[in-house]
C-alpha cells in the first residue's frame, strides 16, 4: 500500500516539476538562439513578397523595409524570439511534466478524459499559430506596411513593431482557436446548447467582425473578411460539435471529468 504524501512531499514534487520546466525552456531557448539565421528567416519571411500566401493570392510585388532604432534592440529581440520559440518547441515536454504532477490526483477515467482535453486544446492552439503565420499576419503586414497617405512619406517599419505584432497575433489566434474546445466543455457541462448558438448566429457574426477589426485594424475590407472567415468557421464547427455533444450520452470518462470540476452535493450541503 502506497504511503500518502504529505504537503511538503507534494511541494518537493512541484518544485522538481517547475525546475524541469524551466530547464527545458532555457535549454531549448539557448539552442534556438544559436540558430539565428534559420530563426529569423522564418520570422521575417512574411515581409517578403515571395511568401507563399502572396504568390497564391497573386499579390503584386512589394518592398517592406525594417529598421532598427535602438542600440540594444536587435539583441533584445533576438533573445525574446528565442525564448518564445524555445518555449514553443519545449511545450510538449512541459505539458507532459505538468500533467505528471497532477496525474496522481486523478482517477483512471479522469486521466483518459484529460488526455483528450489537453491534446485537443494544444493541437488547436498550434493550428491557430500556423493559420496566423501563413494567412492572417501576412495580409496584415502587407496592408499596413505598404499603406501610405502620401507619396512623400516613406514607410520604415521598426523591427520591434514587426516582431511584437507577430507574437501578439500568434497568441491571440492560438487562443481564438480554442473556441471549439471551450464549446465542447460548456456543452458537456450542460451550459451550452446548439440551438442557442444557431439562434444567436447573427449576433455572433457581428461580434466576429468587430473582433476581426480590433485584431487587424485595417481599412481593407478583403483583409477583414479573410480574418473573419476562420473565426466564423470555428463558430460553425463549434455548433456542430455542441450538437453532437448534446445528442451523445456522457461516457464514464467525461462523467468523471465533470465530477472533478463540479462541486459535490455533500460538500455544498455541509458548508
Amino acid at each position: 500500500m502506497e504511503e500518502q504524501m504529505t504537503f511538503w512531499d507534494h511541494l518537493d514534487v512541484l518544485r522538481g516539476s517547475i525546475i524541469k520546466v524551466l530547464v527545458a525552456g532555457v535549454v531549448m531557448a539557448i539552442g534556438v538562439f544559436f540558430l539565428k539565421d534559420y530563426l529569423f528567416d522564418i520570422v521575417l519571411w512574411p515581409r517578403d513578397s515571395d511568401f507563399p500566401t502572396y504568390r497564391l493570392l497573386g499579390a503584386d510585388p512589394f518592398e517592406l523595409k525594417l529598421v532598427n532604432t535602438e542600440l540594444t534592440e536587435q539583441f533584445m529581440i533576438h533573445m525574446k524570439v528565442s525564448l518564445v520559440m524555445g518555449l514553443l518547441v519545449a511545450s510538449p515536454y512541459i505539458i507532459y511534466v505538468l500533467f505528471r504532477f497532477i496525474q496522481p490526483a486523478l482517477y483512471d477515467n479522469e486521466r483518459r478524459a484529460s488526455y483528450r482535453l489537453v491534446g485537443a486544446a494544444y493541437g488547436m492552439f498550434i493550428v491557430g499559430i500556423v493559420v496566423n503565420y501563413f494567412l492572417i499576419f501576412p495580409l496584415t503586414v502587407r496592408f499596413l506596411g505598404t499603406y501610405s497617405v502620401s507619396s512623400e512619406v516613406e514607410t520604415l517599419l521598426t523591427l520591434s513593431s514587426y516582431v511584437d505584432t507577430l507574437l501578439l497575433m500568434s497568441l491571440v489566434f492560438g487562443i481564438v482557436f480554442e473556441i471549439p474546445v471551450i464549446a465542447w466543455l460548456l456543452a458537456r457541462f450542460g451550459m451550452l446548447k446548439a440551438s442557442w448558438m444557431s439562434e444567436y448566429r447573427r449576433h455572433a457574426i457581428v461580434a466576429i467582425l468587430i473582433a476581426a477589426a480590433i485584431i487587424t485594424p485595417t481599412a481593407d475590407i478583403m483583409t477583414l473578411i479573410v480574418v473573419s472567415l476562420p473565426i466564423w468557421l470555428l463558430y460553425e464547427i463549434s455548433i456542430w460539435i455542441v450538437k453532437l455533444t448534446n445528442k451523445t450520452p456522457q461516457t464514464e470518462e467525461e462523467e468523471c471529468l465533470e465530477e472533478s470540476v463540479s462541486p459535490s452535493p455533500s460538500s455544498s450541503s455541509s458548508s
